[in-house]
């Protein structure tokens, strides 16, 4: 069976795209909406990323604790923010190779904001049976495109929520 190599889901939030793509660029905030991301590294700028800068993210699954060290790609105010995750590591991001990369575009909705959020897995080097095995392995029996939308559909939800919540105040 084939990898699916990408997924993404998309959601209108009622708030303009420059609100959703401060939201989104900030990725030491991304652990607010993610089910796995848990903020960056203390040693990443905080604010808005702008392209080619280095982070290192925090993330969960369960009781397992990992860091990857990520590049913003793109930084398009109100548009496109892009990160590429090309290293990883149990405390530091030791492995290097390319493992995916994180994409959201944002389209303006008439008062609001049409927000996607995209994972492309970028270990196209990986034989299939050998990413199946292991993605099946490290997300309970699925493939990393299938845990993936599902985490996706979660942000989007909770970044919708909290971008809505503090717009009516």
């Amino acid at each position: 069976m084939a990898r699916i190599l990408t997924v993404s889901r998309d959601i209108v939030v009622d708030v303009p795209p420059a609100t959703v793509y401060d939201a989104v660029s900030r990725p030491a905030d991304m652990g607010r909406w993610s089910p796995e991301n848990l903020g960056t590294s203390r040693r990443t700028p905080v604010g808005p990323a702008v392209a080619g800068t280095s982070f290192e993210g925090l993330n969960k699954r369960g009781r397992f604790r990992w860091v990857t060290r990520c590049t913003v790609t793109a930084a398009e105010p109100g548009r496109r923010f892009a990160f590429r995750v090309h290293a990883i590591g149990i405390r530091r991001p030791r492995l290097r190779g390319p493992i995916a990369t994180w994409e959201y575009l944002l389209e303006p909705v008439g008062d609001g904001t049409r927000v996607t959020e995209s994972w492309t897995d970028d270990r196209r080097a990986w034989p299939d049976a050998v990413a199946h095995a292991f993605d099946k392995a490290v997300t309970g029996g699925r493939t990393f495109a299938e845990f993936q939308v599902r985490n996706i559909e979660i942000t989007l939800r909770n970044l919708k929520r909290e971008l809505e919540a503090a717009a009516r105040v």
